[in-house]
């Protein structure tokens, strides 16, 4: 049985953005670098969070899948700023 070819194309995109996920996996696990021990752990634990809603909404929900990197960059990038203009984290 054929697949309809937006479907396919749903499934790419949720595996790009999945794999845009992946990319962003260095900087949340390289927080240890500016931010504490409990602050790279909240970062990770926010990733992997992330992460395993996208695994699970791939099969389910695939254009779900497609916002979670932006909402990862956005949260990670925030942290930091936050962290460094107001909690005083330096490198």
């Amino acid at each position: 049985m054929p697949r309809d070819a937006r479907t396919v194309a749903k499934y790419v995109v949720a595996a790009l953005a999945l794999a845009a996920m992946l990319a962003l996996a260095p900087f949340y696990f390289a927080s240890g670098l500016m931010a504490p021990g409990w602050a790279v752990g909240v970062f990770i634990a926010v990733w992997l969070v992330l992460f395993g809603l996208g695994c699970f909404w791939i099969r389910r929900k695939p254009l779900w899948v497609v916002p979670l990197p932006f909402i990862a960059a956005a949260f990670w990038l925030g942290g930091m700023n936050a962290g460094g203009a107001w909690l005083g984290w330096t490198p």
